[in-house]
């Protein structure tokens, strides 16, 4: 029986939400088919934290790896994705303590109904730091959020990815998990291999 994937990647197009501030898509063709020209290329400008990514620890850590030094282990293996639809601002141990029993070491987390793809929501849900401090103790080694940070929009701290800092984590962010059911699966979510960059876009997918 062929196995059923799921793409849990946004669409990235020239009006794809960014972070406010942040670099929004452009492309422009710098050759197009024609006499004389058989192929078409495009220049692509673009925040490295766009669609789906992966942050690396340069991004929260001025000594920290840049993307294309991660071990790629933790993007790749079982996970278990867990619903917190409409939890509030924060997700807290409260709103995972139903699905912690035999973690396998990735955690995805739903918090939208539907997510926003066509919109930046400043009223994102983030994680508790407290909470990523528990799966960290329960052997997760990477957790996923559905929102754009896994902390709040407006956080000049951010605890969270100070968290992921200290407890040597990984992290996804803006994935679509609209159509996933609670349960376990297979995440695969390469970074690319991008040596001075502070993120990377992943086509992220589950398999079952």
């Amino acid at each position: 029986m062929p196995q059923r994937l799921w793409d849990i990647s946004p669409p990235v197009h020239a009006g794809a939400p960014v972070f406010p501030g942040d670099t929004p898509y452009r492309q422009r063709w710098a050759a197009t088919i024609a006499p004389g020209c058989p192929v078409n290329v495009s220049a692509i400008e673009m925040s490295p934290h766009i669609g789906a990514h992966a942050d690396a620890p340069l991004h929260y850590d001025p000594a920290g790896i840049a993307v294309g030094a991660l071990d790629l282990a933790p993007y790749l293996g079982p996970c278990r994705v867990v619903h917190a639809i409409g939890c509030g601002p924060l997700i807290e141990p409260r709103h995972l303590a139903h699905a912690l029993e035999r973690l396998p070491p990735r955690v995805l987390v739903r918090t939208y109904a539907r997510a926003p793809i066509d919109r930046f929501d400043d009223a994102l849900t983030a994680y508790a730091a407290a909470t990523i401090e528990q799966l960290a103790d329960l052997g997760v080694t990477l957790i996923g959020i559905d929102t754009a940070s896994i902390d709040p929009a407006d956080s000049k701290a951010l605890p969270s990815h100070q968290a992921i800092r200290r407890l040597g984590l990984r992290v996804l962010e803006n994935l679509v998990l609209d159509d996933v059911d609670e349960g376990d699966y297979e995440l695969i979510a390469l970074p690319l291999r991008l040596t001075t960059a502070d993120a990377s876009p992943v086509r992220a997918v589950l398999r079952r």
